[in-house]
């Protein structure tokens, strides 16, 4: 690993994405060096740059393959943006070359594809954070600290609430292969409400049963689903509701409401809310736009410079990172919990999902 001050960092993956991890990378250029990229082809990786004329991404180097990056020890991390089903070969690649990895969710399309990865992290000691950069938000952290400090004050967590009424044109599922199986792995859950169930996840404990139904709204003509309407079971009888779409013009931002004995939490982008039983109610922070609307890039980059600089950090370390793969397995659980609970039309436990 480079022991020089700046860490070296390729991005592999130039898509839609691409365009939050430039932002947050330029605000990282005291930390971060960038070595390289790499595209699906050359033209790709020439237009990207030509968009791209910031001072971090100047003289950087236009890779040819994976093996080239792997035989760079200039790299000590890579970050890893291309769609769902072409990653675990690259990530096969990048482990066996001893090269950490922070890559963008999901992991993989289903559950089973995204233990594999898992298991080859942690057979091989190489760290593998995922982009669920909602960990990162100000106000789920402060929500975490108050909890952590005043658990006693605030009692309970007996109920859950989570929407994720967002909007996407079907112009935006026009594009190949979004939306799909074979590409994403499915629709609005595993590519959009992902980051909020496993927000929610970090206060709510394991999940332990589902019953849920997953549709294809009128709205648009796609493989996978655009509406979900679930009911969720936690562990020690805390239960919930679960509302998701693409479908809901114009897009509202998320919300995950959680009521606790003496209080009701709502957690809405950067705004947390408290509404205490006594009639307190404290105001922290301020709503910020998340991509709920049709402009699916129409949120601040600063949680993925968060996530990019604690994953760094995490390296040099030797710890954890905020969302590391093992953590985020559980989110893929719950997703594959519903779409089986859909297809079956029956509440499913989650020791039926392997």
């Amino acid at each position: 690993m480079n022991d020089s001050k700046k860490y070296g960092v390729v991005l592999i993956g130039l898509g839609m994405v691409s365009k939050v991890y430039v932002e947050a990378l330029d605000s990282l250029s005291n930390n971060i060096s960038v070595v390289g990229i790499i595209a699906s082809n050359i033209n790709s990786s020439n237009k990207f740059l030509s968009r791209n004329e910031t001072e971090i991404f100047k003289n950087i180097k236009i890779f040819s393959s994976i093996e080239e990056i792997c035989n760079n020890d200039s790299i000590d991390f890579a970050i890893l943006t291309t769609p769902p089903n072409v990653r675990i070969e690259i990530v096969k690649k990048l482990i066996q070359s001893k090269i950490p990895i922070l890559m963008e969710k999901p992991i993989e399309r289903n559950l089973s594809n995204a233990k594999e990865i898992e298991i080859l992290s942690l057979k091989a000691q190489i760290p593998i954070g995922i982009m669920l950069q909602h960990r990162a938000r100000p106000s789920a952290i402060k929500w975490k600290q108050i909890l952590s400090e005043d658990f006693q004050k605030i009692g309970k967590l007996s109920a859950v609430e989570i929407y994720i009424p967002w909007w996407r044109e079907q112009s935006y599922y026009d594009q190949p292969g979004r939306g799909t199986y074979s590409r994403d792995g499915g629709g609005v859950l595993i590519s959009q409400a992902i980051h909020t169930l496993d927000l929610a996840l970090q206060f709510t404990g394991q999940i332990n049963a589902v019953t849920s139904m997953n549709k294809t709204s009128s709205f648009h003509s796609m493989e996978s689903e655009d509406f979900v309407s679930a009911g969720l079971e936690f562990e020690d009888q805390v239960f919930g509701t679960l509302f998701a779409s693409t479908a809901s013009y114009p897009g509202r931002t998320e919300e995950i409401i959680l009521h606790y004995k003496n209080v009701t939490v709502l957690l809405k982008s950067n705004l947390l809310k408290l509404f205490w039983q006594n009639g307190k109610e404290e105001t922290i922070g301020g709503q910020e736009s998340s991509g709920a609307g049709a402009d699916p890039m129409a949120f601040t980059s600063d949680w993925h410079r968060d996530m990019i600089l604690d994953f760094q950090n995490s390296i040099k370390d030797k710890r954890q990172p905020i969302a590391s793969i093992s953590s985020a397995i559980e989110v893929h659980r719950l997703i594959s919990m519903l779409e089986l609970s859909s297809k079956k039309q029956m509440r499913i436990k989650r020791e039926e999902i392997k």
